[in-house]
């Protein structure tokens, strides 16, 4: 191939590493209105009073809004497919605050300094109530934090609001109580993940305006421009038609930009006004008043027989999604299915779970989304199986790994059509040297080497639910404009799909023009998440080429006056069988544009009815002080099935960033609260994430496997590549010092207190 599987340098490399104005604060004009707001103090409250009058004296002051001038339409700051699964139990501003950093009032000013002296004149009063802080305590809580009546399902979640429940779901395969009571060995342990900040480089940005027509143009850092559109237009009460989501380049969002969160406060401001106004999150209100990954507690139960074989596994995952429900309800799911399917041999499966409220920020979508917590336990539990059996823990896996042509109980009957897991495997195993260093040896009288494995799954996209679509058109001097409506956050997408594009047209690179994301001007596209764009929207562009090409071929026979099944594409022309009859790509386009022809236009939807995983083993090599507990990563190989790699640099990247912040997961980060509901972790000061110093040498090897129903065979990799090193290197911390920690991070003090 010519273009597809080579490492093909971003399309907007340059623009970015020169500097040029592509993100939102780029753009925003100067004179937008400053927007601001103020945050509750309170873990939770009833609002009874705000006093303005004086705040709105302060000259330049445009306007303040409270809860009482916004839209009572109940809403959903999720970013997913309608109807959502998430509860509609929002409101741009509510009567009720229900964690630290709430919004309270919204302030709209000519500069940040009239806005800043003006959030400090509003008196609030409160009626201070009894927080739920400790999820572990929430469900039953005398506090309901959720007390509204126009709470709002769009189905069954199994919500009951009123006992702080926002979901609850759970699936079972087999007997499970039989394949406990056939075991020779049952273990059952409780592994405890927290939430961490996505801690993209770029904060959360908005800047709307009216056009000429009066509608409302939103600029703004999202992933989810179409989905922004439909979120804003309820929680505004005002039609789609009217709404208008534009998307600039993007610094980062694993899966923080998933969810709405700037876009509505500036969006007010403009219909109050009919003025520009803009909004920047600070990073400290990124930290503390946007969305985490979901704390969960996940208990597992295994059963094997002494030689190995997996009888029965049985998870239960308790997880916090904060103040609102947002993504709870199809987090939660992943942290089963996306694990147990590895062992799909095991003779019987069981899930259960329950997401609850608490007043703490929101949860949100985060990469591994869920899977990640789940690969954390299930791993770990894995691994201390493997010390039951006395086995080591490649062959434990060996022994009850899925393979392809099996249906995956736990993944809703999906026929496993490519699977590299086993060659991912021995890669691993062989470039670590597992043979040789494990489980570990001493480097000296007090540091201990140990390493440690895991494997995991993720999905490519949302089965039957989610859809893209791309339009290419040839121009009239034969280049191509692609329009797609994915949104590329960083992560190269929109080359990966000029490359698809290219490699069906037959054609440069350079020849395939990508333009950002308009909802006016753009095809539909569900966002950039779920690991979906290069599955789901490549096999968008590879249709919609492949009907241009039949449309080029018409057109070219009807210029021609030859039959088309007499004509073959070229790439840079159509001829005929012979060679003797040619037309070139850039005049078959410009005769086009002239009299009675077609318009070289092809447009393609795709949605996929499976959602093939790929896979990922992960090997972590650590080096462990005994005398103060602190831990160096000294390697880390990852092996990724991802089908077939569509771009080997941008594969890489993700893969080894993927890694990095896994290992942030296992080692360094961590959100926590005061007695009072504060988050203490709400700058980079508190919250640590690694440096390039900390991650040690990331090593990263492809097995590509060929997935029939991908482009080109490709599946995803963008979150696969988080979920192994948590699990992996609390292994390998275990076989250096014999110390189990199976509450993340895995800091010095907890593997010097003995760890559990």
């Amino acid at each position: 191939m010519k273009t597809v599987h080579q490492p093909i340098i971003k399309l907007d490399a340059k623009a970015l590493v020169t500097g040029k104005p592509v993100y939102t604060e780029d753009l925003a004009p100067s004179d937008c209105l400053v927007v601001k707001l103020l945050r509750s103090p309170h873990a939770y409250a009833k609002i009874l009073e705000i006093k303005k009058d004086i705040a709105l004296k302060v000259p330049g002051i445009e306007c303040i809004l409270t809860y009482e001038d916004v839209p009572q339409q109940r809403f959903t700051m999720a970013g997913q497919s309608y109807p959502e699964p998430s509860p509609y139990d929002r409101l741009i501003l509510d009567k009720y605050v229900r964690y630290v950093g709430d919004p309270v009032a919204i302030v709209a000013g000519e500069n940040e300094k009239v806005v800043d002296r003006a959030l400090k004149l509003i008196k609030v009063q409160y009626e201070i109530l009894e927080p739920v802080l400790d999820f572990e305590q929430a469900i039953d809580h005398p506090s309901c934090i959720h007390p509204e009546e126009d709470y709002h399902v769009n189905f069954d979640i199994g919500n009951e609001v009123k006992r702080n429940i926002c979901c609850k779901e759970g699936f079972e395969a087999g007997d499970i109580n039989k394949a406990f009571s056939e075991s020779d060995v049952v273990l059952e342990r409780t592994y405890h993940t927290k939430a961490n900040n996505q801690a993209m480089m770029e904060t959360f940005k908005t800047y709307t305006y009216l056009d000429y027509n009066g509608r409302l143009n939103i600029v703004t850092a999202t992933q989810i421009p179409f989905h922004v559109r439909r979120i804003l237009a309820r929680a505004l009460d005002m039609p789609k038609s009217k709404v208008r989501v534009i998307k600039p380049r993007i610094g980062g969002g694993f899966g923080a930009k998933q969810t709405v969160v700037s876009e509505p406060y500036p969006a007010l401001v403009t219909l109050k006004t009919g003025k520009p106004a803009r909004l920047f999150f600070t990073r400290k209100e990124t930290f503390m008043a946007s969305t985490s990954r979901h704390e969960m507690k996940i208990t597992v139960k295994i059963g094997a027989d002494k030689e190995g074989h997996i009888k029965g596994i049985e998870m239960y995952t308790l997880s916090n999604t904060g103040a609102y429900g947002e993504h709870g309800p199809t987090t939660v799911g992943l942290s089963g299915h996306k694990t147990m399917s590895l062992y799909n041999k095991a003779e019987a499966l069981k899930f259960s779970c329950d997401v609850v409220y608490s007043n703490t920020m929101s949860a949100g979508a985060f990469r591994g989304y869920g899977a990640t917590q789940g690969t954390f336990a299930l791993e770990s539990a894995m691994n201390e199986l493997a010390v039951e059996l006395n086995m080591d823990p490649i062959a434990l896996r060996k022994l009850n790994m899925l393979e392809v042509g099996e249906s995956i109980k736990a993944y809703y009957g999906e026929i496993l059509q490519s699977c590299g897991l086993l060659e991912c495997l021995e890669t691993g195993k062989k470039m670590i040297e597992w043979d040789k260093k494990y489980p570990s040896y001493r480097v000296d009288d007090h540091k201990v080497r140990g390493v440690g494995m895991a494997m995991t799954m993720q999905g490519s996209g949302i089965s039957n639910i989610d859809i893209a679509s791309s339009q290419i058109r040839l121009n009239d001097d034969g280049f191509y404009t692609l329009l797609i409506g994915a949104a590329d956050m960083g992560t190269g997408c929109d080359t990966i799909l000029a490359q698809m594009a290219a490699e069906c047209l037959e054609c440069d690179l350079d020849k395939i023009v990508v333009n950002g994301v308009d909802t006016d001007q753009s095809p539909y596209d569900t966002g950039s998440y779920a690991s979906s764009t290069t599955y789901v929207t490549g096999m968008s562009v590879i249709k919609a080429c492949e009907e241009l090409k039949e449309k080029m071929l018409k057109e070219a026979a009807l210029q021609l006056g030859i039959a088309q099944e007499a004509l073959i594409f070229e790439g840079h022309q159509i001829s005929n069988e012979e060679g003797t009859v040619t037309i070139s790509l850039d005049t078959l386009a410009q005769n086009a544009v002239v009299g009675e022809h077609d318009c070289l236009i092809a447009q393609a939807s795709h949605s996929s009815p499976v959602s093939p995983p790929p896979f990922m083993v992960g090997f972590a090599e650590v080096e462990v002080d005994t005398e103060t507990g602190r831990t160096e990563m000294i390697d880390y190989v990852g092996v990724v099935d991802c089908g077939t790699v569509i771009n080997t640099n941008l594969a890489r990247i993700q893969a080894e960033g993927g890694i990095a912040q896994g290992i942030g997961m296992a080692l360094y980060e961590d959100i926590t609260y005061t007695a009072e509901g504060k988050m203490r972790n709400n700058t980079f000061m508190q919250h640590n994430i690694p440096t390039r110093l900390d991650v040690g040498n990331i090593r990263v090897a492809f097995e590509s496997t060929y997935e029939p129903t991908g482009p080109f065979g490709a599946k995803s990799i963008g979150e696969v590549v988080i979920n192994t090193p948590c699990p992996a290197i609390a292994h390998a911390i275990y076989n250096a010092t014999g110390v189990r920690v199976r509450e993340l991070p895995i800091t010095p003090e907890k593997i010097i207190l003995g760890g559990e």
